[in-house]
């Protein structure tokens, strides 16, 4: 069975704070409660990005979080999909010109699906991980 196949059934996923509000943080929580139930699904967090599939980022980078994000990216085995949920790490957001934001997600890593919202409903970050799914089925069948 190649990896992607076993992506399909089950996605582990690893969430990075890189500077956010908390207020993302607390709509995935809401998500992964038992009223959504992802889990029914394969869906859940884990506590290694060497364990992830998935790697959730919320918030803006900031200074100190640039080289820790490369870290955090480069430790998730391939094949992986990151995804940033909230306006922050798409814009800055709230903290959009700040003097320590050194700018959105996709300046340091590459990002795969985008989950927009200040902060996002579960529904929608939900929506991320089945496009998430959907990207890797595609590049199943372009392998």
């Amino acid at each position: 069975m190649n990896p992607i196949q076993t992506l399909k059934r089950s996605l582990w996923v690893f969430h990075l704070n890189t500077g956010s509000c908390n207020g993302c943080e607390i709509e995935i929580v809401a998500t992964i409660t038992p009223r959504y139930d992802p889990e029914r699904f394969g869906i859940r967090l884990v506590g290694s990005p060497r364990h992830a599939d998935v790697l959730l980022v919320t918030g803006p980078v900031t200074g100190k979080m640039i080289e820790r994000v490369k870290r955090v990216y480069e430790q998730v085995p391939d094949p992986k999909v990151v995804m940033c949920i909230g306006t922050c790490g798409q814009s800055g957001g709230v903290f959009f010109d700040s003097y320590n934001l050194k700018g959105p997600i996709d300046d340091v890593i590459p990002v795969d699906v985008y989950v927009a919202g200040c902060p996002p409903r579960p529904e929608a970050i939900i929506h991320g991980v089945v496009t998430a799914i959907a990207k890797l089925e595609r590049r199943e069948g372009g392998a």
